[in-house]
C-alpha cells in the first residue's frame, strides 16, 4: 500500500481487446517511477464505454500486467482506500460531480445539434478561426434553456474553460502554454447520462490524490482542459485540491514514419508472450524507447531500471520500434538465464500445443543435457521446439529446403563412409566429430560441408544445436537408423 513517499501515478487502461507495446511502455515508465520513488502504483479501469468494452479484455489486461510483473498498490483485486478502481463502478460518483460542477457554473447544458455544430465548424474554418466550439450555450437565459426543453431538444453537460492562457511545465517537454482559443469549451457528460474520458479521469486523479500523470504524447492536447478541470474540481471540494504534474511520452513509431497502432501485428503484446519472449527481455526493449541507462549500455535488469529511473531523462522525439533490436536484447536475457530457470522457462514449449511430439517420447534427460547448448542459440523461447523435435520424434522433421541443400551429388557417398565410421566410433561428442572428420577427409571435404548430409539425416535441417553433442544424446541405434533412412531415401531419388 502507499508508502512514506507522496509519489502517486495511475495506469489507467480500456479494456478493449489486447494489450500493445505502446501501453505497455507507458505502464512501465509509470510503474518504474514509482519504484524509483518508493511511492504508489494505482491500476485503474478505464470501462464506461460499454460498446468496446468486455469482461475478457479485463481480465486479459490483469493476466498481462501479472505477466509483466507490474505488481499494483491500490487497483482491482487488490482494493486500496478509493475503492472501487473500474469506473463502471462509479457512475454515481460522476453524475453528483457533474451535478456540482454546474451548480458552481463550472459547466452548462449545450443543446446544439450535430449537424448546427459541424455547420458552425465549417463556417468557421473558411474563414480561418479556429473551429473549435463557439460558446454558443454558454450564456442562455432560462428562458432560452426551458424552450429548448420544451423542444425536447437533448443537450449535453459542457466544462466552462477559462478565458485566460493556460501554462504548465511538462516533466518532458518543458513549459508548454495554450492559449483560449486554442482550448474551447468541451463535453463532458453525454446527451444519454453517461460520462466522458474528459470528466471521469480528471475526478479520478482527484479523488485518489495522483501527483504525477505519465501518459503518451497523443493526449498532450488534452492536458490543459484537464488542469482547468482540476482547479474547477478544487473549488467545489472534489480531492485535496492539487492540480497533477504531467509528463507525456514520446510516440513510439513503427514502419513508414507511422506512429505505432493497435493494428500493427507487431505492436501485440499477445505476439510476444506467444513467441517466448521474457518479460525481462521484451520491458528491457521498451524502456529503451525514450530513455536510456547509460549512452553505451542497453542491457540491463528492471531492478536497475527502477534504481535510475527519472522521467526528466526520458527524450521527447519519437522512438522507433525495431523488432530485431527487441529479438536481440531479448536473447541476451535469456542466454544471462540460470540453467534451471531457463529448462522451467522453456517448458509451455516443450508440450502440447506446441510440441510436435507424443507426450511419452519426450525424455526430460535428454533435454536437459542439450538445454545448456540451447540456451546460447535461442532468440526467444519457442525456438526451443525446432532445435530439440529431433530428440523426441520418431523420424526427424521433413524439410526440402534442408534436403536439396545438403544432399548434393555424392552425398550418398559421404554418407555411407560417415556411417561406417560413427559405428565405430566411442559415443562421445569429440570421437564423433573425429569420425565425420575423417570421412569428409576421404571424399575431400572439410567438416562443415561433411557435417552437413548427417545434420540433415538425424535432425532433418540445416540449422540447429551442435551436430556431435546431438548425436551423443541422440545415441548410436537411432543416429545410425536415421542416416540408413537417407540413404535409402538417395538411392530411391532418380538420378539428377
Amino acid at each position: 500500500m502507499a508508502s512514506a513517499s507522496d509519489v502517486r501515478v495511475r495506469f489507467c487502461p480500456s479494456p478493449t481487446g489486447n494489450p500493445h507495446v505502446g501501453l505497455v511502455r507507458t505502464a512501465l515508465f509509470n510503474w518504474a517511477f514509482a519504484r524509483h520513488h518508493g511511492g504508489t502504483f494505482v491500476f485503474r479501469i478505464e470501462d464506461t464505454d460499454a460498446a468496446r468494452d468486455s469482461e475478457e479484455s479485463y481480465e486479459q489486461l490483469l493476466d498481462s500486467m501479472r505477466w509483466l510483473g507490474f505488481e499494483w498498490d491500490e487497483g482491482p483485486e487488490v482494493g486500496g482506500p478509493h475503492a472501487p478502481y473500474r469506473q463502471s463502478q462509479r457512475m454515481d460518483v460522476y453524475a453528483d460531480v457533474a451535478r456540482r460542477l454546474m451548480e458552481a457554473g463550472h459547466a452548462y447544458r449545450c443543446y446544439c445539434s450535430a449537424e448546427e455544430l459541424e455547420e458552425r465548424r465549417e463556417a468557421a474554418r473558411k474563414a480561418g478561426r479556429p473551429s473549435g466550439y463557439d460558446g454558443t450555450c454558454r450564456n442562455l437565459t432560462d428562458e432560452q434553456k426551458a424552450a429548448y426543453e420544451a423542444e425536447g431538444r437533448p443537450s449535453i453537460v459542457r466544462f466552462r474553460m477559462p478565458d485566460e492562457p493556460i501554462t504548465f511545465t511538462d516533466l518532458v517537454r518543458g513549459e508548454l502554454t495554450f492559449t483560449p482559443e486554442n482550448v474551447p469549451d468541451y463535453g463532458i457528460v453525454r446527451a444519454n447520462g453517461a460520462p466522458l474520458y474528459t470528466l471521469v479521469n480528471p475526478v479520478d486523479d482527484a479523488l485518489m490524490e495522483i501527483t504525477h500523470v505519465l501518459r503518451g504524447e497523443d493526449l498532450l492536447s488534452s492536458t490543459p482542459r484537464q488542469i482547468a478541470l482540476y482547479r474547477a474540481l478544487a473549488d467545489i471540494g472534489v480531492g485535496n485540491g492539487s492540480v497533477p504534474e504531467f509528463g507525456h511520452l514520446p510516440y513510439v513509431m513503427g514502419e513508414g514514419n507511422k506512429k505505432l497502432s493497435k493494428r500493427d501485428p507487431q505492436s501485440s503484446l499477445n505476439l510476444y508472450r506467444e513467441r517466448g519472449f521474457l518479460r525481462e527481455g521484451l520491458l528491457n526493449y521498451l524502456a529503451l524507447l525514450g530513455w536510456s541507462i547509460a549512452e553505451d549500455r542497453d542491457i540491463f535488469s528492471m531492478d536497475e531500471m527502477v534504481a535510475a529511473f527519472e522521467i526528466g531523462d526520458v527524450n521527447a522525439n519519437p522512438a522507433r520500434f525495431d523488432l530485431k533490436k527487441c529479438e536481440a536484447i531479448n536473447a541476451t536475457h535469456i542466454r544471462e538465464l540460470d540453467t534451471k530457470d531457463f529448462i522451467a522457462r522453456c517448458e509451455p514449449w516443450l508440450k502440447a500445443p506446441h510440441a510436435p511430439w507424443a507426450p511419452e517420447k519426450f525424455d526430460r534427460a535428454a533435454f536437459e543435457a542439450l538445454a545448456p547448448l540451447a540456451q546460447t542459440r535461442l532468440t526467444v523461447l519457442s525456438d526451443i521446439t525446432a532445435n530439440v523435435d529431433f530428440l523426441f520424434l520418431d523420424e526427424p522433421v521433413e524439410d526440402e529446403a534442408s534436403w536439396q541443400k545438403a544432399m548434393k551429388a555424392g552425398s550418398d557417398a559421404l554418407l555411407r563412409t560417415a556411417r561406417a565410421k560413427l559405428a565405430e566410433a566411442e559415443w562421445r561428442a569429440e570421437a564423433l566429430k573425429e569420425a565425420v572428420l575423417a570421412a569428409g577427409e576421404e571424399h575431400g571435404l572439410k567438416l562443415g560441408k561433411a557435417q552437413a548430409p548427417v545434420r540433415v539425416a538425424v535432425t532433418g535441417r540445416t540449422v540447429g544445436l551442435p551436430l556431435f553433442e546431438s548425436l551423443e544424446v541422440l545415441g548410436r541405434d537411432r543416429t545410425l537408423a536415421r542416416v540408413d533412412a537417407a540413404l535409402a531415401r538417395l538411392e530411391a531419388q532418380p538420378e539428377g
